[in-house]
């Protein structure tokens, strides 16, 4: 007797989220030691920085006057893990989940699923928990309604590993954390849509693993004759056109969003954060640095990507507000039609041509 399919798919991805939590914690290092004295002094650092960068951000860029300006969480590694699963988990609480079979087996699969899942989640957070220095999650913290975290013994260790003034570091990453809180709540439907075309493209899991079985044959004769660059263009053969053309506009965006946040961190200027040319020599060179299994890590975790968005995000960004300044780059925030396609990306002259005429 086979077993039928259920007549609608779950809402939530199928992920343990307790175990990702709990594996991530297990497995992240403590971090650098610090005496209570400079834990404090950190903490307060970091809370002042988040503060006056975002004065500093909305001075800059010219977006939300007159909002209020909550405070950061300044957190450990093992509070970031946690606040990271629940982002996560409140992101995709709406998203279609798998189709599974009713039944005995079905429970089995579900189980397994979810804590497979769940064990690979807290293993991917545990790598990025020792060394994310601070996110703005847009679906964190109390109602949901956005938080602002900064990941106090990362920044240390940053700060200590590239040999560069203290106060100047915490501003420095303050001004990046800032502006992508500034972006979600400066920007009334940027939430929304964010959260819609990640519903979207992560709804599309079933039909792109029934039709990459289909296009198999294409897809290995593809491999053959032209190998992927890198795992995300591994990943678009994979993908039917739906998912292909959600997938174009998240990267868009979230390289934006990126290449925004780059752009204002330096920007701002030596006069705010006066070794700001010697942080960010030096930080870029870190980011592309590590031993070599580190980078095969970052590569198939998809860091390396990562790194790619900050630097095409931030040369469009560049481009942009040399030829019509931060109130024609504001343009972009309009409406999501506003918003730059992956082409563009690369191509800013087209989104000028578009927007700007």
């Amino acid at each position: 007797m086979t077993a039928e399919l259920t007549s609608a798919p779950p809402t939530g991805l199928p992920v343990d989220w307790d175990l990702a939590a709990g594996t991530g914690v297990r497995l992240v290092s403590a971090g650098p030691s610090v005496t209570p004295e400079e834990a404090a002094i950190e903490v307060a650092r970091l809370r002042d920085g988040a503060r006056v960068g975002e004065g500093h951000v909305r001075a800059l860029t010219g977006l939300g006057a007159g909002l209020p300006v909550p405070d950061a969480d300044v957190v450990d590694r093992p509070g970031w893990i946690r606040s990271a699963v629940d982002g996560v988990a409140t992101l995709l609480e709406d998203t279609p989940g798998p189709r599974a079979p009713e039944g005995l087996v079905g429970d089995a699969f579900g189980r397994v699923t979810r804590s497979a899942a769940g064990l690979q989640m807290g293993t991917l957070l545990a790598f990025l928990g020792s060394r994310v220095l601070g996110q703005y999650d847009p679906f964190g913290g109390p109602e949901k309604a956005g938080r602002l975290l900064l990941v106090a013994p990362n920044v240390v260790a940053a700060r200590r590993a590239l040999d560069v003034d203290a106060e100047d570091f915490a501003l420095w990453v303050c001004l990046h954390e800032a502006t992508h809180r500034l972006q979600f709540t400066a920007v009334d439907w940027l939430r929304d849509h964010f959260r819609s075309e990640v519903a979207a493209f992560a709804g599309g899991f079933d039909r792109t693993a029934s039709g990459a079985v289909d296009r198999l044959p294409e897809i290995v004769r593809a491999v053959r004759r032209d190998p992927p660059r890198d795992g995300l263009a591994l990943v678009e053969m994979f993908q039917g056109p739906e998912q292909r053309e959600v997938l174009d506009r998240l990267l868009a965006l979230t390289t934006l969003l990126e290449g925004h946040a780059e752009h204002v961190m330096d920007a701002v200027g030596p006069e705010v954060v006066g070794s700001v040319s010697t942080i960010r020599a030096r930080f870029t060179t870190r980011r592309r640095g590590g031993s070599l299994v580190d980078r095969l890590l970052r590569t198939l975790l998809g860091v390396d990507a990562k790194i790619k968005q900050y630097e095409q995000g931030r040369v469009f960004v560049d481009h942009v507000v040399d030829a019509v300044g931060l109130d024609g780059l504001n343009a972009v925030w309009t409406s999501p039609d506003t918003l730059p396609r992956r082409a563009e990306i690369t191509d800013p002259a087209a989104w000028l041509a578009r927007l700007h005429g």
